[in-house]
């Protein structure tokens, strides 16, 4: 069997104590449910007050904050990068996908002044109250279904996002194991040439190593978020060399982190 980078090496070192992880996980554990039915609740007594969903947004970026604490687990950015991304406008962002932590750790990280929404499987939306909440915070559903019905859907609620706004999309288009990143799908390129936004990427760093694919309890330690340059896909290339330079500079960052 071939190893991942999470087998060879060791998780980050863990920032709590035994003793205080274990207070944390048991707060999480007894009380974490009643808060969490509360953010998700919220929605349906006011989500058609004025200003909902800046103040709602805030609210589940604390909430998300909130459950990386109790899991002993922080994000580090450097302020060149928050800065960075505080002034990011008109573009759509792409993270690397090896764990169930990378969009909590992504929103724990991001300044207040960036908004962010996510593309979410259609299927995700199908309760009354997750899409209720779902729908305020701005979430984009997605058919996969259908490829182009998908790709028409995501296009238009990108073109009709204000420009401090991104959605968040995964090229890898699931979680990967690989020693690397996986292959990329064109569905951020392709948004992007449609839309005239430029692409963000940003690189995730260890978030495989604290909780690896089939684990469900995190280790303790610390995640890096790293913000790479704008990217601006090349009309006069084809979509497919567009993707692959995208690749090639997220692939970079990622193997040059996982040497450190």
């Amino acid at each position: 069997m071939s190893r991942t980078p999470s087998d060879d090496r060791t998780a980050p070192a863990a920032i709590d104590a035994i003793g205080l992880r274990l207070i944390k996980r048991t707060a999480l554990f007894l009380l974490g449910p009643l808060y969490f039915l509360f953010v998700a609740f919220v929605p349906l007594l006011c989500s058609n007050r004025r200003g909902f969903r800046g103040w709602y947004w805030r609210l589940v970026k604390r909430a998300c904050s909130r459950l990386l604490w109790l899991l002993s687990i922080r994000t580090e950015m450097t302020q060149a990068d928050v800065a960075t991304l505080a002034a990011d406008t008109d573009s759509i962002i792409v993270i690397n996908h090896r764990s169930h932590l990378d969009g909590f750790a992504l929103m724990d990280a991001l300044p207040d002044a960036k908004w962010i929404t996510f593309a979410a499987k259609q299927e995700l939306c199908n309760a009354a109250l997750l899409r209720r909440g779902f729908k305020g915070a701005g979430l984009v559903e997605v058919d996969r279904k259908s490829g182009s019905v998908a790709l028409e859907t995501l296009t238009t609620a990108v073109q009709d996002m204000p420009a401090r706004s991104s959605v968040v999309l995964f090229p890898e288009g699931t979680r990967t194991g690989s020693e690397s990143l996986g292959a990329f799908k064109a569905g951020a390129v392709l948004v992007a040439r449609a839309t005239g936004r430029s692409i963000r990427p940003i690189v995730i760093h260890d978030t495989g190593r604290l909780l690896p694919r089939g684990k469900h309890l995190p280790k303790s330690g610390t995640i890096r978020v790293e913000v790479l340059p704008s990217f601006v896909c090349d009309l006069t290339a084809t979509v497919d060399e567009d993707v692959s330079r995208l690749r090639e500079g997220m692939m970079a960052a990622f193997d040059a982190g996982a040497q450190r």
